[in-house]
C-alpha cells in the first residue's frame, strides 16, 4: 500500500464521518443533554418517578452515541495527524503501523455507520426472540435448538444479558420452541432483520444413511416495550391455557400447571411463559410477550402498505436465509446476497456481518 491508497482510505472515511455526523448531530446532542441537566437540578423534576425514568433513558442512550460518535472521530483525526506528521519526517516505520491499522480503523468507523442507522422507534429497546421448528421432527427441532445457541452466544459476545422465557425441549433432540429477552442497547434494531424463515442444508446426524437433509425453522423478533405503550388486548380476544413447566428451571418444574400459553384469536399469535415460579408473574410476561409481538405486526403491516407490499405478503413466513454445511459450506442472506464461508464461526454467534450487511442493504 503506497501514500496515494492512505490518503484515499483516509478521504473515504473523513466522508463517512461527515455522513455519520449528518443523522448524529453531535452539537444538537450537546446542547440537549444541557438541557437534561438543568431539568435535573430543578427539584420538582424527581417528584414525577416514571417522567423521571424516560428522561434518564433518554439521557443514557445520547450520552452513549455521543460517546461513541467522539470515539470514532478521534481515532480518524488522530490517524489523519499521525500519517501528516509521519509523511513529513519520513517515518516509514510509523507509516507501516499506519497501514497494518488501517482495517481496524475502517471496521470502526463502519460500525459507528451501522449503528447510526438503528433510529427507528425502538431500535434501542431489549428485543423479545422466538425461535420455532419447522415441519421435519427431530431434524427441524435439532436446527431450531443451534439457532437458539447461536442468538443466545451473539448476546453474550456483545455483554447483553440473556433471560429464557419459554423453553420445551423436542421429544429426541433440540427444542418444540423457545423465547427469550435478549437486554441491550440495541439489541432490537440488530436482531430485527432475524424475522424470517432460516433454512439449513446438511449431512443429517440422526440418519443413518447420511444422507443429505433440508430444515427450516422460524424466527420472531419484537421489540420489548415500555409500560407506557398503550395496546388493549381485551379478555374476549384471547384464550389463554395453563400446562407444566418442561426444561431447565430448577426442581419446582413440572410439580405445578404454572407455565402459561396465550393464544390471540383475530391474529393467531402464540406466545408462552414459563420462567417464572408462580402462574401470575408467567401470565404478566406472557402478556408482555404478546403485546410486543402485535406491535410488531401493526409496525409490519403498516410498512407493508407503506412499500405496496399484498397483505398476504406480510409477516414472517419468507425465506431470508440459508446455512449450507454439505456438499458446500456457505451462509447467504437473500436481502444483501453476501456470501460467509464461516458458517462455525457464525453458528456459535459471530453473525455481526451478516447483521450489518442487511442492515446495509435495506438502507440502500
Amino acid at each position: 500500500m503506497d501514500h496515494y491508497e492512505y490518503s484515499e482510505i483516509l478521504k473515504t472515511l473523513d466522508t463517512k464521518m461527515q455522513n455519520i455526523s449528518d443523522i448524529v448531530k453531535p452539537s444538537a446532542i450537546s446542547t440537549r443533554l444541557d438541557e437534561i441537566t438543568q431539568l435535573e437540578s430543578d427539584q420538582d423534576f424527581w417528584n414525577d418517578a416514571s417522567a423521571a425514568a424516560v428522561i434518564q433513558k433518554e439521557k443514557t442512550q445520547l450520552e452513549r452515541k455521543l460517546n461513541k460518535f467522539n470515539k470514532a472521530s478521534e481515532m480518524v483525526n488522530d490517524a489523519s495527524d499521525l500519517y501528516e506528521m509521519a509523511k513529513e519526517e519520513k517515518d516509514d516505520e510509523t507509516i507501516e503501523t499506519l497501514f497494518i491499522e488501517a482495517s481496524e480503523l475502517n471496521e470502526s468507523v463502519n460500525a459507528m455507520e451501522v449503528e447510526v442507522m438503528l433510529s427507528g422507534e425502538h431500535d434501542a429497546n431489549s428485543a423479545i426472540l422466538t425461535v420455532h421448528p419447522g415441519a421435519g421432527g427431530t431434524e427441524s427441532q435439532d436446527w431450531a435448538h443451534m439457532l437458539f445457541r447461536m442468538y443466545s452466544r451473539w448476546a453474550e459476545r456483545r455483554g447483553f444479558s440473556v433471560e429464557i422465557l419459554d423453553y420445551q425441549n423436542g421429544e429426541e433432540a433440540g427444542i418444540k420452541d423457545a423465547s427469550i429477552l435478549i437486554k441491550g442497547e440495541n439489541a432490537y434494531g440488530y436482531l430485527k432483520v432475524e424475522n424470517g424463515i432460516h433454512r439449513l442444508v446438511r449431512i443429517s446426524p440422526f440418519d443413518s444413511n447420511a444422507k443429505r437433509h433440508t430444515s427450516f425453522s422460524s424466527v420472531m423478533v419484537s421489540p420489548e416495550l415500555d409500560d407506557d405503550i398503550d395496546i388493549e388486548i381485551e379478555d374476549k380476544d384471547i384464550r389463554i391455557d395453563t400446562y407444566r413447566a418442561s426444561g431447565a428451571g430448577g426442581q419446582h418444574v413440572n410439580k405445578t400447571e404454572s407455565a402459561i400459553r396465550i393464544t390471540h384469536l383475530e391474529t393467531n399469535v402464540v406466545v408462552q411463559c414459563q420462567n417464572g415460579r408462580s402462574q401470575h408473574k408467567n401470565k404478566a410476561t406472557a402478556m408482555k410477550m404478546l403485546k410486543s409481538r402485535l406491535y410488531e405486526l401493526e409496525m409490519e403491516k403498516q410498512q407493508a402498505e407503506k412499500d405496496g407490499i399484498e397483505k398476504s405478503e406480510i409477516g414472517w413466513g419468507h425465506q431470508i436465509r440459508s446455512y449450507v454445511m454439505q456438499p458446500y459450506q456457505q451462509v447467504k442472506d437473500t436481502r444483501s446476497n453476501e456470501p460467509f464461508s464461516n458458517i462455525s464461526a457464525i453458528l456459535d454467534g459471530d453473525i455481526d456481518k451478516l447483521i450489518e450487511g442487511v442492515l446495509i442493504s435495506q438502507k440502500k
